[in-house]
């Protein structure tokens, strides 16, 4: 199962969290891109030479790099905002090169609440996005993930797999983040089994309804037997990250998810 090395963002480097996590048995992980975890523009050309040398003498791969969606706004009413947003993805998609990272998750964009500029709008300012980064990532040899998060203007799978159908490129699919899905009331099961085709990566964690989570396996709303049935039917565990969050003891965090994911059925072997 891939790994996700969100928990370490303010205690160290993506490189070192993954030294570590690869001492504990872990290989394959997803870095989020923040400062001072993993960020392009801290990371010189030699410096990225060195972390691919550690993640070679570590055995260890990254999966996907998570560009994040808070900073940037691919749908920004605002051509300079969007055209900024397209440089940082960039920037991204140059370290996955460095790196040989396959795939980048990013996310379609966010909407004012208040006075909101129309759906029509905000999808054709993502979609004009969209054509000029498709083909840099194509180029790059990378693959684009669009994220299901609450904040975001198109939060659930059908909404993405909509604009994957309609954008009808191989080069962009879908990251299916269980808890983000199950916070805004969007099963994660069925919309797993519906819309599989187009989702190339899944984050799980636990959450509540009342507050948004990525807490331990087994401690929120999340049906973890009949999740486990779908991914074992449809994407597969190796297409799998454990997103669980937890700044402390995050070794036994993680360990104690692989055993009750082990006992939910999972076939993680």
């Amino acid at each position: 199962m891939i790994i996700n090395t969100f928990s370490y963002l303010w205690s160290t480097t993506a490189i070192d969290a993954i030294s570590e996590l690869a001492q504990n048995g872990y290989n394959t992980f997803e870095v989020p891109i923040s400062s001072p975890h993993c960020w392009p523009e801290e990371i010189p050309s030699a410096e990225r030479s060195a972390i691919l040398a550690t993640l070679n003498e570590n055995d260890a791969k990254i999966r996907s790099l998570n560009a994040g969606g808070y900073d940037i706004n691919l749908a920004s009413p605002a051509a300079s905002m969007r055209r900024k947003s397209i440089e940082h993805i960039t920037s991204v998609i140059d370290l996955a090169v460095a790196w040989d990272v396959p795939e980048v998750v990013i996310s379609p964009g966010t909407r004012r609440p208040m006075i909101s500029p129309s759906l029509e709008s905000v999808y054709g300012w993502m979609y004009e996005s969209l054509e000029e980064l498709i083909p840099l990532a194509k180029r790059a040899g990378k693959r684009l993930l669009f994220e299901n998060t609450p904040y975001c203007f198109a939060p659930t799978i059908a909404e993405l797999a909509d604009i994957v159908g309609t954008v009808n490129d191989d080069a962009l699919k879908i990251v299916h983040d269980v808890a983000n899905a199950a916070y805004i009331g969007d099963d994660p099961v069925s919309s797993l089994r519906s819309h599989h085709e187009s989702v190339a990566l899944m984050h799980i964690s636990d959450t509540g309804t009342e507050t948004w989570g990525h807490d331990p396996i087994g401690t929120g709303v999340i049906d973890w037997n009949g999740l486990g049935k779908a991914v074992h039917e449809t994407i597969g565990v190796d297409n799998v990250v454990l997103e669980v969050i937890r700044e402390e003891n995050t070794l036994e965090v993680f360990a104690k998810s692989m055993h009750d994911l082990s006992e939910a059925g999972w076939k993680l072997e």
